[in-house]
């Protein structure tokens, strides 16, 4: 694993809500699996980067992964906002059954950081 991830998993009543905290190693790259094994719908990813000194360098890109290696997102986590928050739910992101979902995080410069949300149903 490169990078620091702090991941929280949560449940509220059908939604459960992934939450990476992540900061990138010398490399730019972060990433971290969840714990938990989740079946459903993925409905919204939400980036935050983090400001100041630990603002990511340059846009970077977000990859979500199944047990079988498919980014869930397709491709969308590419060029994330350096700045701005940013929502990705183009009429959601398909189903998913029975997998860890690994985040990826590359090209964010030295110990940079942000969130990513996660919400299934």
């Amino acid at each position: 694993m490169a990078g620091t991830v702090t991941t929280t998993e949560e449940t509220f009543d059908s939604v459960k809500k992934i939450t990476f905290d992540w900061l990138s190693s010398s490399g730019g790259v972060a990433d971290a699996t969840t714990t938990k094994i989740y079946t459903g719908m993925v409905e919204r990813v939400v980036t935050i980067p983090d400001s100041g000194g630990t603002a990511p360098a340059t846009v970077y890109t977000l990859t979500l992964k199944d047990d079988d290696g498919v980014d869930i997102l397709d491709g969308y986590g590419a060029s994330r906002s350096i700045t701005a928050t940013e929502m990705l739910n183009p009429g959601g992101f398909g189903a998913i059954a029975h997998t860890t979902l690994t985040l990826g995080i590359t090209t964010a410069g030295d110990s940079k950081g942000g969130i990513v949300y996660v919400y299934l149903r």
